[in-house]
Parts: C-alpha cells; sequence; structure tokens
C-alpha cells in the first residue's frame, strides 16, 4: 500500500462523518418530531436503501472493469445512465402501487416512486471513481444529498411549521438535484457517449450476482427494523432505528478503509490482493474494537437529550448490536476480495443470504419475548456467523489457515507500518 491509500481513507472517512453528521441532523429533526415520526422516516429510507442495493450492481461492474480490466469507455457510462434510469422507472411504478395497498406506515412511498429514476445515478456512475480510487469526487457525492435536504430543511422552516412530509420531500429532491447535476457534469466533459448496451450486456450476470448480494446484505441489517414494525408498532421502531443507525456508525470506518483500497483488492495479483485485504479487514477490527464502547459512551450522554428522553430506551438495544457490528465490519473488505478480484461476488451473497435468514428467524421468535432488545441480539449473533464463515472461505482462497485471518497479532502492526511506508500498485 501506499501514502495514496492512507490519504484516500481520509478523505473518504471525512466525507462519510460530514455525511452522516448532516443525516444525524436530520433524523434528529425527525426524531424529535415524535417516535412514530422517526420510525416512519427509518422505514422510508430503509426502503429506499433497499432500492439502492438492488440497483448498484452496474456501479461495481463500472468500478471492476476500470480496477481490474483497466477500461473505461464513454459508451460503457452511457449504458450504465441508461440503464439506471429504466430500472428506476420500473422500480417506481412498483414503489408507488406499494404506497397505495401497503401498510400505512409506507404510504409516503410515492414520493420515492416520483425520485426513482434519477436516484439510481449518482451512486452507480461514482463506479467510475471507485475503480480508479478517486475518492474526493466520491465524497462529494456523498456530501452533497444530505447538505441540500438540510439546507432545503432550513429553508421551509422558516416559512412554516416543520412536518415530516416536508422532510421527506427535501430528502428526495435533494438526491434528485445530485443526480442530474452530476449527469450534465459528465455530458459536459464528454465522458458520456451514445450507450454501448453490448459492453453492458456481457456484464449482466455479475449485475444480477452483486445486485442480490448487496440487497441480501442490507435487507439483513434492516429486517429486525421490519419485524419490530411489524410486531410492535411504529414507536418501538422509531426508537429501535436510533440504536440500528448509531450501530453501523462503526462501518464508516472500515468502509472507508475497504474503498480507498478497492482498486488495490483489484488487482490480477491474488497474493498482493489477499494481502492488502488481510490488512484492511485488521486494521478495521482495531479501529472499531477502539471506536465501539467509546460510541456508546457518546450515545449514552447525547441521545437522551438530543433525541428525547423516549430514545433512552434504544440503549439497551444499542449495546448488544455492537459487538455484532464490530465483528461485521470486517466483512466488507472480505467481500470486495471475492467481488473486485476474483470476480465471485456469489461467495459473499450466498454467506450474507445465510445470515439474512438466521437472523429473521432470530428476530421472529426474539421480538415478542424481549422487545427491540431481541431484535438486536439476532443480528448481532447473525453477524458474527457470518463474519466466520466469510473468512473461512477467504482464508481457503488465500491459501492460509484460518488462523491468520482471525488471530491479527502483528499483523495489526505490520498493517500500519505498511500504510504508512510502502508505495506503488494500482491507483497510486
Amino acid at each position: 500500500m501506499s501514502r495514496a491509500v492512507a490519504r484516500g481513507t481520509a478523505i473518504n472517512l471525512v466525507a462519510r462523518l460530514a455525511a452522516v453528521g448532516l443525516v444525524l441532523a436530520l433524523t434528529t429533526v425527525a426524531a424529535r418530531l415524535g417516535t412514530e415520526q422517526q420510525g416512519v422516516f427509518a422505514l422510508f429510507t430503509s426502503v429506499e436503501g433497499l432500492l439502492l442495493a438492488l440497483m448498484s450492481g452496474f456501479g461495481i461492474a463500472l468500478a471492476r472493469r476500470v480496477s481490474h480490466h483497466g477500461q473505461s469507455s464513454p459508451a460503457l457510462l452511457g449504458a450504465v445512465v441508461l440503464a439506471c434510469v429504466a430500472a428506476g422507472a420500473v422500480a417506481g411504478l412498483g414503489l408507488w402501487l406499494f404506497s397505495r395497498v401497503g401498510p400505512p406506515a409506507y404510504a409516503s412511498l410515492w414520493m420515492l416512486a416520483l425520485a426513482a429514476p434519477l436516484l439510481l445515478l449518482a451512486p452507480n456512475v461514482a463506479g467510475l471513481w471507485l475503480g480508479q480510487g478517486r475518492m474526493a469526487p466520491m465524497a462529494l457525492v456523498s456530501v452533497a444529498p444530505p447538505a441540500i435536504a438540510l439546507a432545503a430543511l432550513g429553508a421551509v422552516a422558516l416559512a412554516q411549521a416543520l412536518a415530516l412530509p416536508a422532510l421527506l420531500a427535501c430528502w428526495v429532491a435533494a438526491k434528485v438535484t445530485v443526480g442530474l447535476v452530476l449527469l450534465g457534469l459528465l455530458a459536459r466533459r464528454g465522458r458520456l457517449a451514445s450507450p454501448d448496451l453490448g459492453a453492458l450486456r456481457a456484464e449482466l450476470p455479475f449485475v444480477a450476482t452483486i445486485a442480490l448480494s448487496n440487497l441480501v446484505s442490507l435487507a439483513n441489517y434492516r429486517v429486525g427494523l421490519f419485524v419490530v414494525e411489524r410486531t410492535l408498532g411504529l414507536s418501538a421502531t422509531g426508537v429501535y432505528s436510533i440504536a440500528v443507525m448509531v450501530a453501523e456508525l462503526l462501518w464508516f470506518v472500515s468502509g472507508s478503509l475497504t474503498q480507498a483500497v478497492y482498486g488495490r483488492i483489484g488487482t490480477p495479483d491474488r497474493e498482493r490482493a489477499a494481502q492488502t485485504t488481510l490488512r484492511a479487514l485488521h486494521l478495521s477490527w482495531l479501529a472499531l474494537l477502539v471506536a465501539a464502547p467509546l460510541l456508546w459512551a457518546a450515545a449514552a450522554l447525547i441521545l437522551p437529550r438530543a433525541l428525547g428522553p423516549a430514545y433512552a430506551d434504544s440503549l439497551l438495544p444499542l449495546a448488544l448490536l455492537l459487538p455484532g457490528v464490530l465483528a461485521f465490519g470486517g466483512a466488507s473488505a472480505m467481500s470486495a476480495f471475492f467481488t473486485n478480484h476474483a470476480g465471485q461476488p456469489q461467495v459473499p451473497a450466498r454467506i450474507a443470504a445465510g445470515s439474512l435468514a438466521l437472523n429473521a428467524a432470530l428476530a421472529v421468535l426474539l421480538v415478542p419475548q424481549w422487545g427491540a432488545a431481541g431484535a438486536a441480539l439476532a443480528a448481532s449473533v447473525a453477524y458474527g456467523i457470518s463474519v466466520l464463515l466469510l473468512a473461512r472461505r477467504f482464508a481457503a482462497a488465500a491459501g492460509w489457515p484460518l488462523a491468520t485471518v482471525l488471530r491479527p497479532g502483528r499483523h495489526w502492526a505490520d498493517g500500519l507500518r505498511a500504510l504508512a511506508s510502502r508505495t506503488g500498485g494500482p491507483g497510486r
């Protein structure tokens, strides 16, 4: 690895922290409207996340073309844009129908349905920069939507009392604005050409596998939330969603590191890709081990004061979630190895599917008895088992004993020295 990796990680981490800070500000607005309103906001953004996960394969395929094959063409990018708009239109129709006939908690999805054709552009086009290891433009794309949404919400607050529909409208409008601006900039700079549908068609099996893998993975993170809503109602969902959101802040650290080395993991050199993955994995665990107790302490101090006394009930589920979230922080690097280096996204997809099934089954069993704490415990158990299985597959692929992956020891120090001293490789 090189200084470029450290710089890319820092840029990505700062951008993610800025983005999450802005999202936390928006969430605070929703939470202070009431626990039920926060529950609706959490379900709305969870459905949006599932949609983005389902359609994220185009961006990952583009990133792999760039990092693994050294290919990037305006015609392929044009095909990705066309596919995103078309897929978003189809998804929007489904969302609109569900908003009409589904449970009342999902009635606001008609807003998401209107935005769907443009909602997919920015996350997928960012695959170009992900493959190149260019963190700065990716950072702008991640920070811009919540910043625009918060600014728009502030303007609304000057004119009228805030309500949840205004918050949802600002959120959706910000995503659409970023997609349109990004599309205009790419066209102006000659990065788009007539779509090469043949090139995209060749990537469709990979795209479909990635989509399934990401959808299952995100559903794994959110299944407890949906079970809580069905079992305990919107108010409990609002409180539990805060625990989930705070716990997942840990993944900004591991995710930032993985994105910074994503192009390097994509190298055809298996030994180099495996070593890069191992260092990213161990550094992620080290950082999360330090961050987890600090995060819980900060949440215990801040949440009841910032959001209201009702959200003190999120602290027990948060404590139960953190061990599983910490362990799962290493999954992003190992998933990148199978997806970007080996071209086998089905490996993490199958493990994520098993984790989702276990998580859902445990949540259905535990939530009626233990409430939101049962959902948190179910998630932690499922995350821990899935990371163990993925580590076993990664160790076998790299030709190492499982202990090399699970017992960092000196590898943490080696990884820190390597991040500070080595140079060279893709993405310099």
